[in-house]
């Protein structure tokens, strides 16, 4: 075990920026364009292109999406929004934000995605829309979703933010349903530090989005600024300061060319981490659907409690005196304490979710690392847990 025991600590996550991400934001502090200007409108085209959406509008978050993709279907007071409980607290939040309810129905316990069967039921005269997580990267059952969606007329808004390279049924994630947020964020596929994209089909809601995020002005920036412009706009809607900024979008732009790269490491890793765990009793590896590709943009092990005597807790603890930084994902929603004073959601309530997280944990994963990184990690789980049978 003294081999596991190294002074170097070995980050849960960590970004991939090289000599070309470098010199692409020197070459953008160097233009005099630093905010939302052409090299953001590169992007946008080349991330539309890359998912095969008709329309990207590029913004500083998913959350930013998220919140603009349904005020741009006209969500509002009084409605009801679908989602899961099993999710960053912001895909709740941004339905708030709207002046929407939440309405979480429980997870598949295989995927972490949220159950379709479990959609109907929840589905009221105040429904408007469902926006479904690809959990871990892992796309959720569209084709059940969007089937609900148009029996009962609702809007669908994937959160996609761990979903970038993710396909369903041989589809990319991004133009499968009616609008698509992906994030950009330090620990995510594609980063840009801070940044989130929304994709459409839908001409209207992508007019819509763009001024929304942008003031609500009838001309950004370029549009007014560059030699042929006018300084003349219009406030049309009472927007958000959403946009992304061309020294993002620099990042972006390398980052997408050396996506498919970044994943075949991330795919490589997974395999491995897949192949050391299987067989090894109280390790649940995750589960990967055939005919779809998964980002893996977390690697989410379950611990089954009748089969080892350490919790996850526990286990965080012990990996961490290894140095080996890990997470959780998530805190279902409902759990926190928002959620629970203003709408009385109980712990109970979604038991598939609880379940999960209470045994769950995210191990490393990224392209950074290297091949014994991840025999480092694997040495550390798996010596862990035969000790604690």
């Amino acid at each position: 075990m003294i081999h596991m025991l190294r002074s170097e600590f070995l980050p849960y996550s960590s970004p991939l920026i090289a000599e070309d991400e470098i010199n692409e934001v020197t070459d953008t502090l160097r233009s005099s364009w630093l905010s939302r200007g052409p090299k953001t409108a590169e992007f946008e085209r080349q991330f539309a292109d890359y998912v095969g959406a008709s329309h990207a509008i590029a913004m500083n978050s998913c959350t930013a999406a998220l919140h603009v993709a349904l005020i741009a279907r006209g969500i509002g007071p009084g409605d009801e929004v679908i989602t899961s409980p099993l999710t960053f607290a912001a895909t709740a939040n941004t339905i708030i934000h709207c002046g929407a309810k939440p309405v979480f129905v429980d997870v598949d316990a295989e995927t972490g995605n949220i159950d379709p069967s479990g959609i109907e039921e929840k589905i009221t005269n105040k429904t408007k829309a469902i926006v479904p997580v690809h959990y871990a990267g892992q796309a959720c059952d569209m084709d059940r979703i969007i089937g609900i969606a148009r029996k009962y007329g609702l809007f669908v808004s994937e959160d996609a933010a761990h979903a970038i390279y993710t396909t369903y049924k041989g589809r990319m994630i991004g133009g499968i349903g009616d609008a698509t947020s992906f994030s950009f964020y330090a620990t995510k596929n594609l980063c840009t530090g801070e940044g989130g994209m929304l994709t459409t089909n839908d001409d209207s809601i992508a007019e819509k989005a763009r001024v929304i995020s942008l003031h609500g002005m009838s001309k950004n920036a370029w549009n007014r600024y560059d030699k042929n412009g006018s300084w003349y706009y219009e406030i049309l809607y009472p927007g958000f300061k959403y946009n992304m900024t061309d020294i993002q979008a620099s990042l972006g732009i390398q980052q997408l060319k050396k996506l498919e790269h970044m994943q075949k490491a991330r795919e490589a890793y997974a395999k491995r981490y897949n192949e050391a765990f299987a067989g090894v009793p109280g390790i649940i590896t995750p589960k990967e659907i055939p005919g779809n590709r998964h980002s893996w943009h977390l690697y989410v092990i379950q611990l089954d409690g009748n089969q080892i005597r350490i919790g996850r807790d526990r286990l965080i603890e012990e990996l961490t005196k290894r140095n080996i930084g890990t997470s959780v994902h998530f805190i279902p929603v409902h759990l926190h304490p928002y959620y629970q004073e203003r709408y009385g959601y109980k712990k109970g309530a979604y038991p598939v979710a609880e379940h999960m997280y209470e045994r769950m944990v995210s191990l490393p994963l990224y392209p950074k690392m290297r091949p014994e990184d991840i025999d480092r990690v694997v040495d550390a789980v798996t010596g862990i847990v035969r000790e604690n049978r």
